[in-house]
């Protein structure tokens, strides 16, 4: 039998990272389509659906609407502008791993979500901005925990790309703009990546043992 070739570690690479492109664009295009359902449903209900799950500031009844506020938009316009940098910033964090996909939404979820609960000004807030937000700061910052420099150079050109969106974290002016959803959501990113860094070595861990000389040949039985 074959123990391993080089040849077999590279094409499980590309499997692997086909594969997480494809469940990207799964999780990704299916959790978009349910956000248009629950809007097309939310204007067939007059947007009522806004005022009972909607998130409201400092309201006991409030907290729940954490998990289902960013479900919700004001209109289709609303949606449709965080649909597309909710997709590629998702897919991208994705390509890291389910496990790193989940932790990143998460932590974008809740930061944003109790930023708006804690801080939020009057009115209900609703939105998945936050979430974009949040994936945007986590791409941002991972590459400097993990020390990749090709996730810093991805990191470089999504700044390049996208960078002025982060104006959206700053106190505005404009009522119907959430800053705190924004800047909550962009420090649940930061977390998130800061969670995710690499593990230092632990001191006085004996070293990896040298690889099997004999990995790769023909054993014959």
């Amino acid at each position: 039998m074959v123990l391993g070739t080089p040849d077999d570690s590279k094409a499980e690479a590309k499997e692997s990272l086909a594969g997480r492109a494809k469940g990207g664009l799964l999780f990704m295009g299916g959790f978009v389509i349910l956000l248009y359902v629950i809007e097309f449903l939310n204007t067939l209900m007059r947007h009522g659906l806004n005022f009972t799950f909607g998130l409201r500031p400092r309201s006991m009844d409030g907290v729940l609407d954490i998990l289902t506020f960013p479900l919700l938009h004001a209109n289709f316009n609303h949606l449709l502008s965080n649909t597309l940098p909710l997709v590629i910033f998702g897919f991208l964090a994705f390509m890291s791993g389910f496990r790193v996909f989940i932790t990143a939404l998460a932590f974008s979820w809740l930061g944003s979500g109790l930023a708006v609960w804690l801080i939020g000004g009057g009115g209900v807030t609703v939105g998945a901005s936050g979430l974009v937000f949040g994936f945007f700061a986590f791409l941002l910052v991972r590459g400097f925990f993990n020390r990749n420099w090709w996730q810093i150079l991805l990191s470089v050109v999504l700044f390049m790309a996208y960078g002025s969106i982060l104006f959206g974290v700053l106190p505005t002016v404009m009522g119907y703009v959430s800053w705190q959803a924004h800047l909550g959501g962009a420090v649940g990113g930061v977390l998130a990546a800061l969670l995710l860094r690499p593990k230092p070595a632990i001191s006085g861990q004996s070293p990896p043992s040298p690889p099997d000389p004999s990995a790769g040949r023909h054993v014959s039985q």
